[in-house]
């Protein structure tokens, strides 16, 4: 389990650190191309990683009220839902993290979604659907799956890989449709220029797509994270994999949810898909059930052997 955690957190960081790269590489070229000038392209450089700070701040204090907004979520008491209060209430205080606001959504189909800039701010949200269909102990693995990804800062996480990703492709698409792409045509008169700018514009090209790749790419290393890290909050890897198995058994899409939100949820509200491919937002559901199963196996191998080596030791 901490291996799978540990392994986990370091990809999620390449891969952000490969986002935050194509976005400064991406500034650097255009800056050479339009200028034509090693300081003009730091200068955008520069530019570009002001410009990173600012949308990530924007989206750091207003993007957990705007995905609660936007997903027709309500703020609910503990008369309402006593139960959900509960286990995340018990389970909050197993992870080490203040209690999240607690929000459901009117929808048949079950899954739930956690948001919030760090533990301090964060919210729970899940559907009627995943309360109508869940036993305590698969609803204790679904909570906390979602206060892993708050503990894990997560969102925070996604908030930003989003921004830099939504950045990437306004760019890109401004430079190669903009006056600015002709004028940087206009001032290539040597062959550097030129080159410089069939690469500028090669990479704003593709840009976009491999942004967007990554951030897929990050959403299905971090659905694994949080489903080792909720094992490691209520050590019963079945409870979760049992939900899993429930929320993959129902093939109702969430009716409230758009592609924009759909990384958040535990599991694809928009489309089930049972391969593990480059556009998946989140990994195949039997890949993570069979690792919570092999996680399972791995603690009753341990128990068993414990129970054994007091006996062993008489002999």
């Amino acid at each position: 389990m901490y291996e799978q955690i540990a392994k986990n957190k370091r990809a999620s960081l390449e891969l952000l650190a490969n986002v935050v790269a194509l976005w400064l590489l991406l500034g650097l070229l255009i800056g050479l191309a339009i200028t034509q000038t090693v300081e003009g392209g730091l200068a955008l450089l520069c530019v570009f990683g002001a410009l990173a700070v600012v949308g990530g701040l924007l989206a750091y204090y207003r993007g957990a009220s705007l995905v609660l907004r936007v997903s027709h979520a309500r703020e609910a008491g503990h008369d309402e839902e006593p139960q959900l209060w509960n286990v995340v209430e018990e389970l909050s205080l197993a992870a080490g993290v203040p209690m999240p606001r607690v929000f459901i959504i009117d929808d048949l189909s079950p899954n739930a979604f956690a948001t919030g800039r760090d533990p301090a701010h964060s919210a729970i949200a899940v559907t009627s659907g995943l309360l109508h269909r869940m036993d305590r102990e698969e609803l204790q693995g679904v909570i906390a799956h979602e206060l892993a990804h708050i503990r894990n800062y997560d969102v925070r996480f996604a908030t930003l890989v989003g921004v830099l990703i939504g950045m990437i492709a306004l760019t890109s698409d401004y430079f190669v449709r903009s006056t600015l792409f002709r004028s940087a045509g206009w001032r290539a008169r040597n062959l550097v220029g030129v080159l410089l700018l069939a690469v500028a514009l090669a990479l704003a090209a593709i840009a976009p797509l491999s942004a967007h790749l990554v951030q897929l790419a990050i959403s299905r290393r971090r659905e694994y994270l949080a489903d080792a890290s909720a094992v490691e909050i209520t050590r019963d890897p079945l409870g979760l994999a049992r939900a899993l198995e429930k929320i993959d058994g129902d093939p109702r899409p969430v009716a409230v949810t758009n592609r924009a939100t759909a990384h958040l949820y535990i599991a694809n509200p928009v489309k089930r898909t049972s391969g593990d491919g480059l556009f998946d937002t989140h990994p195949p559901i039997a890949k993570r059930i069979a690792v919570l199963r092999a996680m399972a196996r791995v603690d009753v191998q341990r128990v068993d052997a414990a129970s054994e080596s007091p006996a062993a030791a008489l002999h």
